[in-house]
Protein backbone atom coordinates (compact mmCIF):
# COMPACT_ATOMS: atom_id res chain seq x y z
CA UNK A 1 0.00 0.00 0.00
CA UNK A 2 1.15 3.32 -0.87
CA UNK A 3 2.36 6.16 1.83
CA UNK A 4 2.87 8.64 -0.46
CA UNK A 5 0.45 11.88 0.30
CA UNK A 6 -2.35 12.62 -1.79
CA UNK A 7 -1.95 15.32 -4.67
CA UNK A 8 -2.49 19.10 -3.82
CA UNK A 9 -5.37 19.02 -5.88
CA UNK A 10 -6.85 16.43 -3.92
CA UNK A 11 -6.04 17.56 -1.00
CA UNK A 12 -7.67 20.87 -1.52
CA UNK A 13 -10.56 19.57 -2.75
CA UNK A 14 -10.50 17.75 0.56
CA UNK A 15 -9.81 20.75 2.75
CA UNK A 16 -12.89 22.58 1.54
CA UNK A 17 -15.20 19.87 1.99
CA UNK A 18 -13.75 19.50 5.29
CA UNK A 19 -14.88 23.50 5.76
CA UNK A 20 -18.16 23.37 4.72
CA UNK A 21 -18.77 21.59 8.00
CA UNK A 22 -16.59 23.35 10.25
CA UNK A 23 -16.99 26.78 8.77
CA UNK A 24 -19.14 28.86 11.43
CA UNK A 25 -19.12 31.82 9.82
CA UNK A 26 -21.38 30.39 6.75
CA UNK A 27 -24.94 29.44 7.09
CA UNK A 28 -26.67 26.53 6.70
CA UNK A 29 -27.60 26.65 3.18
CA UNK A 30 -24.28 28.44 1.97
CA UNK A 31 -21.98 25.38 3.74
CA UNK A 32 -24.37 23.29 1.66
CA UNK A 33 -23.67 24.84 -1.56
CA UNK A 34 -19.70 24.78 -1.05
CA UNK A 35 -20.13 20.86 -0.42
CA UNK A 36 -21.67 20.50 -3.42
CA UNK A 37 -19.77 22.25 -5.66
CA UNK A 38 -16.61 20.35 -3.94
CA UNK A 39 -18.38 17.49 -4.86
CA UNK A 40 -19.14 18.10 -7.89
CA UNK A 41 -15.09 19.39 -8.92
CA UNK A 42 -13.88 15.91 -7.08
CA UNK A 43 -16.32 14.39 -9.43
CA UNK A 44 -15.03 16.07 -12.05
CA UNK A 45 -11.37 15.15 -11.58
CA UNK A 46 -12.53 11.73 -11.02
CA UNK A 47 -11.98 12.10 -7.00
CA UNK A 48 -15.34 10.69 -6.60
CA UNK A 49 -16.90 8.28 -9.12
CA UNK A 50 -19.94 8.75 -10.86
CA UNK A 51 -21.99 6.79 -8.84
CA UNK A 52 -20.94 7.51 -5.29
CA UNK A 53 -21.64 11.15 -6.47
CA UNK A 54 -25.70 10.34 -7.85
CA UNK A 55 -26.24 8.55 -4.17
CA UNK A 56 -24.35 11.77 -2.55
CA UNK A 57 -26.07 13.95 -3.79
CA UNK A 58 -29.56 12.30 -3.82
CA UNK A 59 -28.94 12.13 -0.21
CA UNK A 60 -28.54 16.08 0.10
CA UNK A 61 -31.54 16.55 -1.29
CA UNK A 62 -33.83 14.46 1.13
CA UNK A 63 -33.97 16.49 4.16
CA UNK A 64 -35.26 19.24 1.92
CA UNK A 65 -37.87 17.12 0.01
CA UNK A 66 -41.44 16.25 2.04
CA UNK A 67 -43.60 12.90 1.79
CA UNK A 68 -46.00 15.06 -1.04
CA UNK A 69 -43.08 15.32 -2.98
CA UNK A 70 -42.86 11.47 -3.60
CA UNK A 71 -45.93 10.09 -2.63
CA UNK A 72 -48.39 8.02 -5.07
CA UNK A 73 -51.20 10.25 -5.41
CA UNK A 74 -54.73 9.12 -3.98
CA UNK A 75 -56.03 7.99 -7.01
CA UNK A 76 -53.29 5.79 -7.74
CA UNK A 77 -53.17 4.16 -4.67
CA UNK A 78 -53.78 0.41 -5.08
CA UNK A 79 -55.96 -1.10 -1.92
CA UNK A 80 -57.69 -4.05 -0.72
CA UNK A 81 -61.21 -3.11 0.00
CA UNK A 82 -62.26 -6.32 2.41
CA UNK A 83 -65.84 -5.71 1.61
CA UNK A 84 -65.65 -7.08 -2.10
CA UNK A 85 -64.89 -10.55 -2.92
CA UNK A 86 -61.53 -12.14 -1.90
CA UNK A 87 -61.04 -13.41 -5.91
CA UNK A 88 -61.02 -9.35 -6.61
CA UNK A 89 -58.25 -9.13 -4.09
CA UNK A 90 -56.41 -11.97 -5.85
CA UNK A 91 -56.93 -9.97 -9.38
CA UNK A 92 -56.17 -7.58 -7.69
CA UNK A 93 -52.36 -8.47 -6.35
CA UNK A 94 -51.68 -10.02 -8.95
CA UNK A 95 -52.06 -7.61 -11.52
CA UNK A 96 -49.93 -5.22 -9.54
CA UNK A 97 -47.38 -6.79 -8.35
CA UNK A 98 -47.09 -5.24 -4.89
CA UNK A 99 -46.25 -7.24 -1.10
CA UNK A 100 -48.14 -5.07 1.16
CA UNK A 101 -51.63 -2.98 0.15
CA UNK A 102 -53.86 -0.77 2.78
CA UNK A 103 -56.71 -2.74 3.68
CA UNK A 104 -60.27 -0.66 3.96
CA UNK A 105 -63.49 -1.26 3.78
CA UNK A 106 -65.34 1.37 1.18
CA UNK A 107 -63.53 3.93 0.93
CA UNK A 108 -59.59 4.90 1.41
CA UNK A 109 -60.33 6.89 3.92
CA UNK A 110 -61.52 3.88 6.22
CA UNK A 111 -58.23 2.41 6.65
CA UNK A 112 -58.20 -0.93 8.88
CA UNK A 113 -54.49 -2.27 8.46
CA UNK A 114 -52.17 -3.49 6.25
CA UNK A 115 -52.55 -7.09 4.51
CA UNK A 116 -49.21 -8.39 2.83
CA UNK A 117 -49.84 -10.12 -0.43
CA UNK A 118 -48.13 -13.82 1.25
CA UNK A 119 -51.19 -13.43 3.92
CA UNK A 120 -53.67 -14.52 1.31
CA UNK A 121 -52.52 -17.51 0.93
CA UNK A 122 -53.60 -18.42 4.06
CA UNK A 123 -57.14 -16.80 3.23
CA UNK A 124 -57.30 -19.43 0.12
CA UNK A 125 -55.72 -22.08 2.17
CA UNK A 126 -58.66 -21.89 4.36
CA UNK A 127 -61.46 -19.76 3.54
CA UNK A 128 -63.28 -19.54 7.14
CA UNK A 129 -59.90 -17.31 8.36
CA UNK A 130 -60.93 -14.04 9.55
CA UNK A 131 -58.69 -11.70 7.22
CA UNK A 132 -58.75 -8.38 9.96
CA UNK A 133 -56.99 -10.84 12.11
CA UNK A 134 -53.73 -11.02 9.70
CA UNK A 135 -53.60 -7.13 9.57
CA UNK A 136 -50.52 -5.24 10.45
CA UNK A 137 -50.88 -1.51 12.07
CA UNK A 138 -50.88 0.95 9.27
CA UNK A 139 -48.74 4.03 9.57
CA UNK A 140 -50.25 7.60 9.01
CA UNK A 141 -47.75 10.98 8.35
CA UNK A 142 -48.74 14.47 7.75
CA UNK A 143 -48.19 15.19 3.70
CA UNK A 144 -45.20 17.80 5.41
CA UNK A 145 -43.20 15.14 6.99
CA UNK A 146 -39.37 15.64 5.43
CA UNK A 147 -37.96 12.47 3.80
CA UNK A 148 -35.05 12.06 6.44
CA UNK A 149 -37.25 11.90 9.27
CA UNK A 150 -39.53 9.11 7.13
CA UNK A 151 -36.88 7.27 6.73
CA UNK A 152 -35.33 7.33 9.89
CA UNK A 153 -38.95 6.32 11.17
CA UNK A 154 -39.46 3.67 8.67
CA UNK A 155 -35.97 1.78 9.89
CA UNK A 156 -36.94 2.23 13.58
CA UNK A 157 -40.49 0.76 13.30
CA UNK A 158 -39.16 -1.56 10.50
CA UNK A 159 -41.98 -0.15 8.35
CA UNK A 160 -42.25 -0.46 4.24
CA UNK A 161 -45.23 1.40 3.85
CA UNK A 162 -46.89 4.71 5.51
CA UNK A 163 -50.35 5.93 4.22
CA UNK A 164 -49.71 10.09 4.03
CA UNK A 165 -52.54 12.29 5.20
CA UNK A 166 -53.66 16.05 4.58
CA UNK A 167 -54.27 18.87 7.12
CA UNK A 168 -58.09 17.17 6.74
CA UNK A 169 -57.36 14.04 8.11
CA UNK A 170 -58.52 12.87 4.51
CA UNK A 171 -55.84 10.16 2.43
CA UNK A 172 -53.89 12.48 -0.28
CA UNK A 173 -51.87 9.68 -0.99
CA UNK A 174 -48.85 6.38 -0.52
CA UNK A 175 -45.36 6.13 -0.20
CA UNK A 176 -43.34 3.13 0.67
CA UNK A 177 -39.52 3.12 1.50
CA UNK A 178 -38.64 2.23 -1.74
CA UNK A 179 -39.85 5.63 -2.85
CA UNK A 180 -37.79 6.95 -0.29
CA UNK A 181 -34.12 5.20 -0.91
CA UNK A 182 -34.58 5.33 -4.54
CA UNK A 183 -34.21 9.36 -4.18
CA UNK A 184 -31.00 8.03 -3.18
CA UNK A 185 -29.28 5.53 -5.13
CA UNK A 186 -31.46 5.97 -8.24
CA UNK A 187 -34.55 3.29 -9.63
CA UNK A 188 -35.02 -0.02 -8.03
CA UNK A 189 -36.44 -2.30 -10.22
CA UNK A 190 -37.11 -5.89 -9.68
CA UNK A 191 -39.42 -8.35 -11.35
CA UNK A 192 -42.26 -7.11 -11.37
CA UNK A 193 -41.64 -3.77 -12.34
CA UNK A 194 -43.19 -2.93 -15.93
CA UNK A 195 -42.38 0.22 -17.92
CA UNK A 196 -45.70 1.60 -18.44
CA UNK A 197 -44.58 5.07 -20.09
CA UNK A 198 -43.79 2.99 -23.70
CA UNK A 199 -47.56 2.45 -23.85
CA UNK A 200 -48.75 6.01 -22.70
CA UNK A 201 -49.56 6.20 -26.44
CA UNK A 202 -50.28 3.92 -28.79
CA UNK A 203 -51.16 5.12 -32.71
CA UNK A 204 -54.22 4.18 -33.72
CA UNK A 205 -54.58 4.91 -37.34
CA UNK A 206 -54.90 8.21 -37.67
CA UNK A 207 -55.49 9.05 -34.15
CA UNK A 208 -54.01 8.06 -30.96
CA UNK A 209 -54.87 6.44 -27.44
CA UNK A 210 -53.08 8.02 -24.83
CA UNK A 211 -53.32 7.64 -20.86
CA UNK A 212 -54.95 10.12 -18.23
CA UNK A 213 -51.52 9.89 -16.10
CA UNK A 214 -48.90 10.83 -19.30
CA UNK A 215 -46.50 13.55 -18.20
CA UNK A 216 -47.51 16.23 -20.46
CA UNK A 217 -43.94 16.61 -21.51
CA UNK A 218 -43.73 13.19 -22.76
CA UNK A 219 -46.93 13.96 -24.86
CA UNK A 220 -45.17 17.44 -26.08
CA UNK A 221 -41.90 15.13 -26.60
CA UNK A 222 -44.02 12.64 -28.25
CA UNK A 223 -45.87 14.99 -30.64
CA UNK A 224 -43.65 18.22 -30.76
CA UNK A 225 -46.67 20.21 -29.56
CA UNK A 226 -46.03 22.91 -26.41
CA UNK A 227 -48.66 22.13 -24.51
CA UNK A 228 -48.28 23.79 -20.99
CA UNK A 229 -50.78 24.19 -17.34
CA UNK A 230 -49.59 25.77 -14.43
CA UNK A 231 -51.33 23.54 -12.11
CA UNK A 232 -51.05 19.99 -13.58
CA UNK A 233 -48.39 16.90 -15.04
CA UNK A 234 -50.39 15.27 -16.95
CA UNK A 235 -51.88 15.01 -19.85
CA UNK A 236 -55.67 13.63 -18.14
CA UNK A 237 -55.01 16.75 -15.41
CA UNK A 238 -54.85 19.41 -18.43
CA UNK A 239 -57.58 18.10 -20.27
CA UNK A 240 -59.54 18.27 -16.74
CA UNK A 241 -58.49 21.61 -16.01
CA UNK A 242 -60.00 22.74 -19.64
CA UNK A 243 -63.03 21.06 -19.18
CA UNK A 244 -63.21 22.53 -15.61
CA UNK A 245 -65.17 19.49 -14.33
CA UNK A 246 -64.25 16.36 -14.28
CA UNK A 247 -65.23 15.44 -17.96
CA UNK A 248 -67.89 12.22 -18.64
CA UNK A 249 -67.06 9.39 -21.01
CA UNK A 250 -67.54 10.83 -25.01
CA UNK A 251 -67.21 14.48 -24.21
CA UNK A 252 -64.85 16.24 -26.27
CA UNK A 253 -62.43 19.44 -26.29
CA UNK A 254 -60.31 21.14 -28.43
CA UNK A 255 -56.47 22.22 -27.41
CA UNK A 256 -54.15 23.88 -29.20
CA UNK A 257 -54.58 21.75 -32.81
CA UNK A 258 -55.22 18.90 -31.03
CA UNK A 259 -59.23 17.06 -30.70
CA UNK A 260 -59.58 15.15 -26.79
CA UNK A 261 -61.97 12.91 -26.88
CA UNK A 262 -63.09 10.86 -23.02
CA UNK A 263 -62.78 7.15 -23.60
CA UNK A 264 -62.58 6.11 -20.07
CA UNK A 265 -62.79 7.51 -16.68
CA UNK A 266 -64.97 7.38 -13.92
CA UNK A 267 -66.69 9.89 -11.71
CA UNK A 268 -63.20 10.84 -10.05
CA UNK A 269 -60.50 10.93 -12.76
CA UNK A 270 -60.04 10.58 -16.24
CA UNK A 271 -58.56 7.37 -17.40
CA UNK A 272 -57.88 6.72 -21.27
CA UNK A 273 -58.27 9.74 -23.80
CA UNK A 274 -58.37 9.61 -27.76
CA UNK A 275 -56.15 11.91 -29.55
CA UNK A 276 -56.20 13.32 -32.95
CA UNK A 277 -54.75 15.89 -34.58
CA UNK A 278 -56.83 18.81 -36.02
Amino acid sequence: MSSEPPSGRSKGLLDRIASAFRNGESDEGSAKNDFAEALSEARANGIIAADAYSMIEGALKVPDLRASDLMIPRAQVDAIDLSQPRTEWVRMVLESGHSRFPAVEDDLDNVLGVLHAKDLLKLLIDPKVDPKTLLRPARFIPESQPLNVLLRDFKTTRSHLALVIDEFGSISGLITIEDVLEQIVGDISDEFDHDDSKTNIVAEGDRWRVKALTPIDQFNNYFGSQLVDNYCDTIGGLVTDRFEHVPKVGEVIEEKGFRFRIEEGDDRQVEVLSVERI
